[in-house]
C-alpha cells in the first residue's frame, strides 16, 4: 500500500460537477494499492497517518498528529501510484492491484481510520474525479506498507 499524504486547509473531491467529499482541515491521501496488500496493510498505513507529527503546536514546530489536532481526512483511490516509469514513455500499471482487490482494501483503509474516531470523507472509487485541496506548508509525504 502506497499513500501520497498531503495536509489540507480545505479539499474537495468531486465526480460530474458534483461534490461528493469535503474536509476543512486536515489531510488529503491518495491511496494505491497493489496486488499483496492486505488488511494488515491497511492497518499499519492507517496507524502511521493518524499519529505522524506533521501539524504544527504552539511553538510552531512539526509536532501533533491529526488525532490531536482533530482534523479530517479526505481519502482518494489512486491506482496510478503503483504506475512504472522507468521503461518507454507510457506508464506500467501492472503493479496496481485488480479493481476488486484495491477496492476492499481501499475500503479497510478507511474503516481503520474512522475506528480511531477520524472523520473520513471519499471519492468514488474508480470513477473520473476532480480534487481540489490547499495544500498548506506545503507538507506531502509518501507512507508505504512494505
Amino acid at each position: 500500500m502506497r499513500v501520497v499524504v498531503q495536509r489540507a486547509k480545505d479539499a474537495k473531491v468531486t465526480v460530474a460537477g458534483e461534490v461528493v467529499g469535503e474536509i476543512d482541515f486536515g489531510l488529503v491521501l491518495l491511496v494505491g494499492i497493489t496486488h499483496d496488500d492486505t488488511e494488515e496493510d491497511a492497518a499499519f498505513v492507517a496507524d502511521k497517518i493518524a499519529h505522524l507529527r506533521i501539524f504544527e503546536d504552539e511553538h510552531g514546530k512539526m509536532n501533533v498528529s491529526l488525532l490531536d489536532v482533530g482534523g479530517s481526512i479526505l481519502s482518494i483511490s489512486q491506482f496510478t501510484l503503483y504506475g512504472d516509469c522507468r521503461k518507454g514513455r507510457r506508464p506500467n500499471f501492472m503493479d496496481a492491484a485488480r479493481p476488486e482487490h484495491a477496492k476492499q482494501m481501499y475500503e479497510a483503509l478507511n474503516e481503520q481510520l474512522r475506528q480511531k474516531g477520524i472523520r473520513v470523507e471519499t471519492g468514488v472509487f474508480g470513477a473520473m474525479m476532480d480534487v481540489t485541496l490547499t495544500n498548506v506548508g506545503p507538507v506531502t509525504l509518501i507512507v508505504e506498507s512494505k
